[in-house]
């Protein structure tokens, strides 16, 4: 943006269907990597449903108009208004066929939306807006039509040809061209379109449906990376099989294809039957890929399958309602996660993602309801509030609704609503009219922004042994709403008796059977429970496998919080009682540390602690969880005013001290869990990996030097990457002796492996010692970093600034100001990405008034640049606001 002009805001209120509607769409890409032509022929009418003699206004940017015909007739310029961002038609026929004929530039397409180039090949990323950096045309996921798309390019170079659907027609043409021509029958949104075309090695299998059909899957990859497609393949096949038995839905094409390249700026995307994926989801075996790697795969493949039905065959009405799609497809593939792993540690691990990042945008200046109101620019909203928020209310109605229920919902919405562009509101009342249920308060939950704080307190009769529990909720105002109204909040609640075990839960008045658990639903701004027959000495189990996405006030006394972390039969609650002891333990550290004293370790955390090691009956990967501490930007949303830097201090001072008062249970552990066996990615394995690490990781803060020998050990006999990064990272993270050299030689070994040489960048980025930044510095100008390449921008930069609080916030601003400059100039190269590098300094609230000036200061210079991306001003803007 340029000082002179302000951009648009589009508002949810002002959605007014299109004017016209596009019957069929043939597109012929000639591939050039700086002028590739493409021909657009649409066949076109005027929407009913919109009012008449509106214009046509198609999208488009960055293109060069070579021609445009209406029903053959070739137009002058005088026939229509062509400006950056658009080609309008005033007064077209009611039913037409549009040429329109451009040129584009894929190789300068540094952006990496519409078509670029990518490693020598062909790519495309049309979600959400990218389609009009291809061609003139209504790009809005409610024009939907059947596309044919026919491609042409140089043989040698470019022998791979994909696009959506079925290959209909392949040839050869003069000059050593040839061409193939895709058609896909189901009509899709063009942000659903996809193009792929290079030198490309192809790894198929087949896959049978339910009903017999046979299934073509190919994943392709660059020359060499054949041997990393095994784990991919696998998860894909498993994932069709899981949701033909777990939702009925079963694939609709004879060929299900996937491609990975290594320039992309999302995870992945689900363009219907071609995949494009960042080679990271795809790429993995043992010696180049972590368990996290291996995990991460499995789960965006699913994730990308699923969208199939949720996304694809129904697809979101207009960007508003992008969590119709993206928060329902993220709950499917938790589902899948956890079915195939451990339900347990993926609850975990999707809480601690919200808590740890999405809370943060709830309670910063961008943020927004789950279906926003507004926007200046859409890809601003691919948020956690949109994805994993999103998610967390589906889970709520599956809570509510139950898995029957549910699953009766989603058959209605997906028959009801097939080849449909549908809204949020459809979704749930498909949910609501499949269970006769009323679900209509429901929906404030995707009206409004904030995390809702829920507190609960006792009340105990001892005459009666009646336990009542007076829960009330209330949400902090967020910008554009200072007032909020009550949600409908499901609370699973258990009460447990001393040994652990629920007690049933019967109301006071009520000599009925009594379920154990209850969900008890919280719609008011104050209700009360009461239960009869609890003993005094009963414990209330509350928010069971985190029912609703809130925080939680709660009365109970040190000794409860142990006593769940110990004995409460909900696995999730369990560990989340370890946090809560954690929580207070760190927060009380923080303060005594401010005053100069010297904190004490608490007897409650250190014998859960204890406790929870010497558990051999439990699930190892539950007890490296229960042992790892908040992460620090969780507990910095407890501290007003936080100094990140003390906060830092008072965590790896307690880390060091359970580590010091807990050496040898810790050595115990560790061997315990070594396995010497082949390398294998099914869950006991990778759990008892993940235990033995997290031991590991305490052990080194003690700098003891025979530990020290065993880390270096574990790096040099290592035989897959997942022991071989703990080593690494905790000798790098430790400043051990061994350090450097070991450094130098993963680079040797790894330096053409683009994604492993992400991890070397990554783990070096995230070091807490002093000279850190001094590190970031020079590794951005090291040989090997690429500012055009998205994983290689996140491995360094993205991760020191959103995973290295003392380097990243040290007192002096400098590291600011560093991250400032890189943000500027990927601006001018990666809108979208330089913008999700921002989220950082947006949140300079949370920290003491010396780091929020120097943080609102670099903000400022941004904006003062005066021009900036439109990506950029929206989140500047809105932080400074």
């Amino acid at each position: 943006m340029n000082r002179e002009t302000t951009p648009q805001t589009i508002f949810l209120k002002d959605y007014t269907p299109p004017a016209y509607l596009v019957d069929s769409l043939s597109l012929r890409f000639d591939l050039d990597e700086a002028a590739t032509v493409v021909h657009a022929r649409m066949r076109l009418h005027a929407n009913p449903d919109a009012v008449a003699g509106q214009s046509l206004r198609l999208d488009g940017q960055e293109l060069s108009l070579l021609a445009v015909r209406l029903n053959g007739r070739e137009l002058a310029a005088c026939d229509y208004a062509v400006d950056a961002d658009s080609l309008t038609l005033e007064t077209p026929p009611i039913e037409f066929e549009l040429e329109i004929v451009t040129r584009i530039n894929p190789l300068a397409n540094t952006a990496l939306e519409g078509l670029y180039s990518s490693g020598g090949n062909f790519c495309t990323q049309c979600e959400a807006e990218g389609f009009r950096k291809i061609t003139y045309y209504p790009d809005r996921p409610d024009v939907m039509t059947v596309f044919t798309t026919t491609i042409v390019a140089d043989r040698a170079k470019y022998p791979v040809l994909l696009s959506n659907g079925n290959p209909v027609e392949r040839g050869e043409l003069e000059g050593g061209r040839h061409f193939v021509t895709w058609n896909d029958p189901f009509p899709k949104p063009c942000y659903l379109f996809a193009l792929v075309a290079g030198d490309l090695v192809c790894v198929e299998d087949h896959f049978t449906t339910l009903s017999g059909r046979d299934v073509l899957l190919q994943i392709y990859v660059q020359h060499g990376n054949e041997d990393k497609t095994a784990h991919a393949m696998a998860s894909l096949k498993k994932a069709m099989a899981w949701d033909e038995q777990v939702y009925g839905r079963e694939y609709d094409l004879d060929i299900y294809m996937i491609v990975a390249v290594d320039d992309f700026n999302m995870g992945a995307m689900e363009n219907k039957g071609l995949n494009i994926f960042n080679s990271r989801y795809v790429l993995a075996k043992p010696e180049t890929a972590t368990d996290a790697d291996f995990y991460g795969i499995e789960s965006v493949i699913a994730h990308e399958y699923f969208h199939n039905w949720s996304g694809n065959r129904v697809t979101c009405r207009d960007w508003f309602q992008l969590s119709l799609k993206e928060g329902f497809t993220v709950f499917r593939d938790s589902q899948f996660s956890a079915d195939m792993n451990s339900a347990a540690i993926k609850r975990i691990d999707d809480v601690t993602l919200l808590r740890t990042h999405q809370f943060a945008e709830d309670g910063g200046p961008m943020a927004h309801p789950v279906r926003p109101d507004s926007y200046v620019e859409i890809n601003n909203f691919y948020t956690l509030t949109v994805y994993e928020k999103g998610a967390e209310l589906i889970h709520m109605l599956h809570t509510l609704l139950g898995a029957e229920g549910f699953r009766k919902g989603s058959d209605l919405y997906f028959e009801r609503h097939d080849g449909q562009a549908v809204t949020c509101d459809d979704f749930i009342r498909a949910m609501a009219d499949a269970n006769e249920y009323d679900l209509s308060t429901f929906m404030g939950w995707y009206s409004q922004a904030g995390t809702p704080v829920v507190t609960v307190r006792r009340e105990y009769d001892a005459d009666n042994r009646r336990l009542t529990l007076h829960i009330g909720q209330h949400c902090p105002p967020t910008p554009g709403q200072e007032q909020k109204a009550p949600q409908l909040i499901p609370i699973v609640t258990a009460v447990l008796d001393s040994s652990g075990q629920p007690l049933p839960l019967r109301p006071y008045g009520d000599s009925g059977e009594a379920p154990d658990e209850r969900v008890l639903l919280l719609g008011q701004a104050q209700q009360s429970w009461s239960f009869c027959d609890i003993p005094e000495t009963a414990v209330p189990s509350l928010l069971r496998n985190f029912s609703a996405p809130v925080k939680l006030d709660t009365d109970y006394t040190d000794d409860e919080l142990a006593f769940l972390m110990g004995h409460d039969s909900d696995p999730f609650n369990r560990w989340n009682a370890g946090q809560a002891l954690a929580l207070k333990v760190l927060l009380a550290r923080y303060d005594a540390m401010q005053q100069g004293e010297q904190p004490g370790l608490p007897a409650g955390l250190t014998h859960a602690f204890a406790h929870t090691l010497a558990d051999t009956a439990l699930d190892p990967a539950l007890v490296a969880e229960a042992i790892t501490l908040p992460q620090e930007s969780y507990v910095a949303e407890f501290i007003e005013g936080c100094d990140p830097v003390l906060l830092h201090q008072a965590h790896r001072s307690l880390q060091y001290a359970l580590a010091d008062a807990y050496r040898e249970i810790l050595l115990e552990t560790r061997v315990r869990n070594h396995d010497s066996s082949e390398y294998r990615t099914d869950a006991k394995a990778m759990a008892r990996r993940r235990l033995k690490n997290r031991c590991l990781h305490y052990l080194m803060l003690l700098k003891d030097e025979s530990i020290g020998e065993q880390c270096r050990e574990q790096y040099d006999n290592a035989d897959n990457m997942t022991d071989a990064m703990a080593a690494l990272g905790a000798l790098v993270h430790n400043r051990h002796a061994t350090a450097h050299t070991s450094l130098e030689d993963f680079y040797r070994c790894w330096k053409g492996d683009a994604l492993v040489l992400d991890k070397w960048f990554s783990l070096q980025a995230t070091s807490p010692q002093e000279d850190t930044f001094e590190v970031v510095q020079r590794l951005a100008q090291h040989p090997d970093f690429n500012i055009k390449n998205p994983n290689r921008v996140r491995s360094l930069i993205g991760t020191f600034a959103m995973r290295n609080p003392v380097a990243f916030h040290r007192a002096d601003g400098e590291a600011y100001r560093f991250h400032t400059d890189f943000i500027m100039q990927l601006d001018k190269l990666n809108p979208q990405v330089a913008a999700r590098m921002m989220t950082p300094l947006t949140q300079w609230r949370r920290y003491d008034t010396s780091r929020q000036a120097m943080m609102r200061g670099q903000l400022q210079r941004i904006l003062d640049s005066g021009s900036c991306s439109r990506d950029a001003y929206e989140i500047v803007s809105k932080s400074l606001a």
